[in-house]
């Protein structure tokens, strides 16, 4: 599978070993930064990932920050994304087969190198289980593609 990968000065040690767990694996990695654990702005390269999941540069993305919180969010303002946080592994199970998460966020404060292996296992072979929760989908894509002006038309509204 071809995976993105990023993360900010906090996530980068992680991010390197879990790029270099994922090559090993036989995954085609694209490593989008940051290069070195010099401070740098995490919404540019959640902004980066979350491009390359959408423009199909890649099939799934990982992201690492130092709670994964700051990535998510970021991630997430991006209509079509769908970034989930992996805490434990049946919450990144769920992400995928009810949400079709496309982004795994990661906090390398709170997640050691072999947790991140196991929730990265359990994002990359859980399929989306589609039905009910296709639907579902639709309506989140929706509101994407509504937000500016629903948003507008509540101004003011308690």
């Amino acid at each position: 599978m071809k995976i993105a990968i990023g993360s900010d000065h906090a996530g980068f040690q992680l991010k390197e070993e879990l790029r270099r767990l994922l090559a090993g694996l036989g995954h085609e990695v694209v490593d989008l930064g940051t290069d070195s654990p010099q401070s740098t702005d995490y919404p540019d390269y959640a902004a980066a990932v979350a491009c390359a999941v959408l423009k199909g540069r890649a099939e799934r993305g990982i992201l690492v920050c130092s709670t994964g919180v700051g990535m998510s969010i970021a991630a997430n303002k991006i209509p079509g994304i769908r970034a989930a946080l992996g805490v434990n592994e049946d919450e990144v199970i769920l992400s995928r087969a009810h949400n079709d998460a496309n982004i795994l966020t990661l906090g390398a404060k709170y997640t050691d190198p072999e947790t991140a292996a196991g929730l990265i296992d359990a994002f990359l072979k859980t399929p989306f289980d589609g039905g009910r929760h296709a639907r579902r989908l639709g309506k989140i894509a929706e509101m994407e593609q509504k937000a500016g002006s629903a948003c507008r038309n509540e101004k003011g509204k308690k």
